[in-house]
């Protein structure tokens, strides 16, 4: 199979299921929380509507863990600015396998 086949994206189906249990944030207000929360949310709807379901997602298998990476936050940077380079993070991380992602 060649390489653009594996990371094909395939168009969204009509419903998909996300559930993030936890999401782990070091360094943040709690006052932020649900703003990041929802900003996340609506990124990753942004994402899954416009980029598609990332091709290992594809045969509806389920991540049991998945590691976003780290990234650097200006001082400053709005929770909204933060949810959507998580959400970003996550559906990178989604659409790779990397070490720290495994499938349960």
């Amino acid at each position: 199979m060649a390489a653009d086949e594996r990371d094909a994206v395939h168009p969204i189906p009509q419903a998909i299921e996300v559930h993030i249990d936890e999401l782990i944030l070091h360094g943040f207000p709690p006052a932020d929380r649900h703003p990041i929360g929802g900003a996340v949310e609506r990124e990753l709807a942004r994402l899954f509507a416009g980029q598609g379901l990332p091709r290992n997602l594809a045969s509806g298998s389920a991540v049991g863990q998945l590691d976003g990476g780290a990234f650097n936050v200006a001082p400053g940077t709005t929770p909204e600015a933060i949810g959507v380079q998580i959400a970003q993070a996550i559906y990178s991380g989604l659409s790779d396998e990397r070490p720290g992602t495994s499938r349960g």
